[in-house]
């Protein structure tokens, strides 16, 4: 599966794609991400980006073209691929959304920045593609960087043998949200002491089971 993230700082995105298990999956040819500096489809002599708002108010608002034609340079498939964008008022990204992506081929990820982009960004491209708008949560980030990360995250671990073994898939091996403990039994703090559930450690895997399935998050 093929990821393009468009943004105007590509370091951020190396440096989390660079490490660990995105890493290895890029490196045994379960993904792809091609990183595009949105500056390079920019025009003029300081390959500007950005402009004052029409309207008036603070900050600035990413200009239409280069996003426009940075996408275009990519040459998507409308049958293959889907452009997302990212806004506090789009569609809340889920588990169910990140399974659905990880059928796709393609993935082009638009991290925009300052107060959002030019609208018609969105318009040309529904014209023409497959476009989606995500949000990650009721709250406001500073720029698209971090939710092309979550979103590349939660669809690359659906793709199969990303994780290794299917098994690794929480959703499946535990369950979203319950508690998990590990080596020593008890721990003590302060004279108190704090241990591990005793049916964890009965070696009762149909209780375990069962104590696992209480304390998941429900509906996941």
């Amino acid at each position: 599966m093929r990821f393009d993230i468009i943004t105007i700082f590509p370091d951020i995105i190396k440096s989390y794609t660079d490490e660990s298990i995105i890493k290895r999956a890029v490196a045994r040819k379960l993904l792809k991400i091609d990183i595009h500096d949105l500056r390079n489809f920019a025009s003029g002599k300081h390959k500007k980006v950005d402009d004052k708002p029409y309207g008036g108010g603070p900050g600035m608002v990413m200009k239409a073209e280069p996003v426009i034609k940075a996408v275009k340079s990519l040459k998507p498939k409308k049958q293959e691929t889907i452009i997302i964008t990212f806004s506090p008022a789009g569609k809340e990204f889920n588990a169910a959304y990140a399974r659905k992506l990880a059928a796709q081929k393609n993935l082009i990820l638009i991290a925009d920045r300052y107060e959002g982009m030019d609208e018609r960004v969105k318009k040309i491209l529904k014209s023409e593609y497959r476009l989606k708008t995500f949000s990650i949560g009721p709250y406001v980030v500073t720029g698209g960087e971090l939710p092309s990360l979550i979103v590349l995250d939660a669809v690359a671990r659906h793709i199969p043998n990303v994780l290794g073994k299917e098994e690794s898939l929480e959703e499946k091996r535990y369950g979203v949200g319950v508690p998990v403990y590990t080596r020593p039994k008890i721990i003590k703090i302060k004279g108190k002491k704090y241990s591990v559930p005793k049916v964890l450690t009965s070696g009762n895997h149909e209780q375990v089971e069962m104590w696992r399935k209480k304390n998941k998050k429900p509906n996941f």
